[in-house]
Protein backbone atom coordinates (compact mmCIF):
# COMPACT_ATOMS: atom_id res chain seq x y z
CA UNK A 1 0.00 0.00 0.00
CA UNK A 2 1.21 3.25 -0.99
CA UNK A 3 2.06 5.99 1.49
CA UNK A 4 -0.30 8.86 2.04
CA UNK A 5 -0.07 11.33 -0.88
CA UNK A 6 2.30 14.03 -0.06
CA UNK A 7 1.75 18.15 -0.24
CA UNK A 8 3.88 18.14 -3.35
CA UNK A 9 1.74 15.14 -4.83
CA UNK A 10 -1.28 17.32 -4.13
CA UNK A 11 -0.39 20.37 -6.21
CA UNK A 12 0.85 18.24 -8.88
CA UNK A 13 -2.39 16.68 -9.72
CA UNK A 14 -3.41 20.19 -10.96
CA UNK A 15 -0.50 19.77 -13.28
CA UNK A 16 -1.92 16.37 -14.35
CA UNK A 17 -4.85 17.38 -14.60
CA UNK A 18 -4.13 20.51 -16.70
CA UNK A 19 -1.63 18.49 -18.99
CA UNK A 20 -4.23 15.57 -19.39
CA UNK A 21 -6.95 17.92 -21.09
CA UNK A 22 -3.99 19.59 -23.03
CA UNK A 23 -4.69 23.07 -21.80
CA UNK A 24 -1.73 25.54 -21.23
CA UNK A 25 -1.23 27.45 -17.69
CA UNK A 26 -2.63 30.23 -19.32
CA UNK A 27 -5.58 28.63 -20.99
CA UNK A 28 -6.51 26.85 -17.45
CA UNK A 29 -6.14 30.56 -16.12
CA UNK A 30 -8.57 32.28 -17.96
CA UNK A 31 -11.38 29.34 -17.66
CA UNK A 32 -10.54 29.41 -13.73
CA UNK A 33 -10.90 33.37 -13.59
CA UNK A 34 -7.44 33.84 -12.17
CA UNK A 35 -3.78 34.99 -13.08
CA UNK A 36 -1.42 32.02 -15.02
CA UNK A 37 1.10 33.53 -12.74
CA UNK A 38 -1.82 31.65 -9.66
CA UNK A 39 -1.31 28.26 -11.80
CA UNK A 40 2.20 28.88 -11.79
CA UNK A 41 2.57 28.89 -8.46
CA UNK A 42 0.12 26.21 -7.54
CA UNK A 43 2.02 23.56 -9.74
CA UNK A 44 5.27 24.81 -7.90
CA UNK A 45 4.11 23.63 -4.65
CA UNK A 46 2.34 26.56 -2.82
CA UNK A 47 -1.38 25.92 -1.63
CA UNK A 48 -4.24 27.65 -3.19
CA UNK A 49 -7.10 29.48 -1.80
CA UNK A 50 -10.19 27.95 -0.75
CA UNK A 51 -12.05 30.48 -3.82
CA UNK A 52 -9.25 28.93 -6.27
CA UNK A 53 -9.54 26.08 -5.39
CA UNK A 54 -13.56 25.84 -5.80
CA UNK A 55 -12.84 27.37 -9.61
CA UNK A 56 -10.17 24.97 -10.58
CA UNK A 57 -12.70 22.29 -9.47
CA UNK A 58 -15.31 23.19 -11.32
CA UNK A 59 -13.56 23.53 -14.55
CA UNK A 60 -11.51 20.53 -14.12
CA UNK A 61 -15.54 19.16 -12.89
CA UNK A 62 -13.77 17.50 -10.39
CA UNK A 63 -14.54 17.08 -6.38
CA UNK A 64 -13.21 20.32 -4.49
CA UNK A 65 -11.89 17.56 -2.19
CA UNK A 66 -9.32 16.65 -4.40
CA UNK A 67 -7.98 20.01 -4.49
CA UNK A 68 -8.75 20.72 -0.81
CA UNK A 69 -8.70 17.51 1.15
CA UNK A 70 -9.98 17.61 4.59
CA UNK A 71 -7.71 14.08 5.22
CA UNK A 72 -4.79 12.30 3.59
CA UNK A 73 -7.17 9.12 2.69
CA UNK A 74 -7.86 10.28 -1.23
CA UNK A 75 -9.41 7.21 -3.66
CA UNK A 76 -6.84 5.46 -5.48
CA UNK A 77 -7.92 7.58 -9.24
CA UNK A 78 -7.21 10.87 -7.83
CA UNK A 79 -3.61 10.43 -6.00
CA UNK A 80 -0.60 11.28 -8.09
CA UNK A 81 1.50 7.96 -8.00
CA UNK A 82 5.13 7.75 -7.78
CA UNK A 83 5.67 6.78 -11.50
CA UNK A 84 3.10 9.52 -12.67
CA UNK A 85 5.25 12.35 -10.61
CA UNK A 86 8.23 11.10 -12.63
CA UNK A 87 6.81 11.32 -15.86
CA UNK A 88 5.74 14.75 -14.88
CA UNK A 89 8.90 15.65 -14.01
CA UNK A 90 10.32 14.36 -16.80
CA UNK A 91 7.97 16.35 -19.22
CA UNK A 92 9.02 19.31 -17.26
CA UNK A 93 12.28 18.59 -17.83
CA UNK A 94 11.90 17.91 -21.91
CA UNK A 95 9.84 20.92 -21.90
CA UNK A 96 12.90 23.17 -20.62
CA UNK A 97 15.24 21.59 -22.77
CA UNK A 98 12.92 22.44 -25.96
CA UNK A 99 12.34 25.76 -25.12
CA UNK A 100 16.31 26.33 -24.07
CA UNK A 101 16.80 24.81 -27.86
CA UNK A 102 14.78 27.07 -29.60
CA UNK A 103 15.90 30.23 -27.86
CA UNK A 104 19.53 29.36 -28.73
CA UNK A 105 18.80 28.70 -32.30
CA UNK A 106 16.30 31.89 -32.28
CA UNK A 107 19.96 33.95 -30.38
CA UNK A 108 22.35 32.30 -32.58
CA UNK A 109 20.30 33.06 -36.12
CA UNK A 110 19.94 36.83 -34.81
CA UNK A 111 23.86 37.33 -33.08
CA UNK A 112 25.40 35.95 -36.55
CA UNK A 113 23.04 37.33 -38.94
CA UNK A 114 24.11 41.54 -36.95
CA UNK A 115 27.75 40.41 -35.59
CA UNK A 116 29.07 37.76 -38.22
CA UNK A 117 32.34 39.14 -38.56
CA UNK A 118 32.82 39.64 -34.95
CA UNK A 119 35.01 36.51 -32.60
CA UNK A 120 33.01 36.99 -29.34
CA UNK A 121 30.06 36.46 -30.73
CA UNK A 122 31.30 32.64 -31.41
CA UNK A 123 32.95 32.24 -28.48
CA UNK A 124 29.38 33.34 -26.20
CA UNK A 125 27.54 31.05 -28.83
CA UNK A 126 30.03 28.27 -28.06
CA UNK A 127 29.68 28.99 -24.22
CA UNK A 128 25.83 28.79 -24.72
CA UNK A 129 25.89 25.95 -26.94
CA UNK A 130 27.83 24.06 -24.20
CA UNK A 131 25.75 24.93 -21.45
CA UNK A 132 22.74 23.77 -23.54
CA UNK A 133 24.43 19.67 -24.34
CA UNK A 134 24.39 19.34 -20.33
CA UNK A 135 20.64 20.42 -20.34
CA UNK A 136 20.01 17.85 -22.87
CA UNK A 137 22.11 15.17 -21.08
CA UNK A 138 20.06 15.90 -18.33
CA UNK A 139 16.72 16.32 -20.18
CA UNK A 140 17.66 13.13 -21.54
CA UNK A 141 18.20 11.30 -18.25
CA UNK A 142 21.77 10.62 -19.78
CA UNK A 143 22.87 12.55 -16.54
CA UNK A 144 20.89 12.50 -13.93
CA UNK A 145 22.44 15.71 -11.61
CA UNK A 146 19.57 16.81 -9.33
CA UNK A 147 16.99 14.30 -10.15
CA UNK A 148 14.17 13.57 -7.43
CA UNK A 149 16.69 10.86 -6.46
CA UNK A 150 19.62 13.06 -5.76
CA UNK A 151 17.04 15.46 -3.70
CA UNK A 152 15.99 12.77 -1.74
CA UNK A 153 19.16 11.06 -0.92
CA UNK A 154 20.48 14.65 -0.48
CA UNK A 155 17.39 15.44 2.51
CA UNK A 156 18.13 11.78 3.67
CA UNK A 157 21.95 12.70 4.34
CA UNK A 158 20.53 15.68 6.39
CA UNK A 159 18.55 13.92 8.17
CA UNK A 160 20.19 11.03 8.86
CA UNK A 161 17.45 8.12 8.30
CA UNK A 162 15.38 7.51 5.56
CA UNK A 163 12.55 9.73 4.32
Amino acid sequence: MEAPQTEKARVMIVRKLRLKRGWSQGQLAEMAGVTTRTIQRIEQGHRSSMETSKALASVFEVELSLLQPEDEQMQDETELKADEQRALFYAKRMKEFYESLATYVIMAVVFIALFYSEPVVYIILGGLGAWLIVQGLIAFEVVSFMSPGWERRLAERKLGRKL
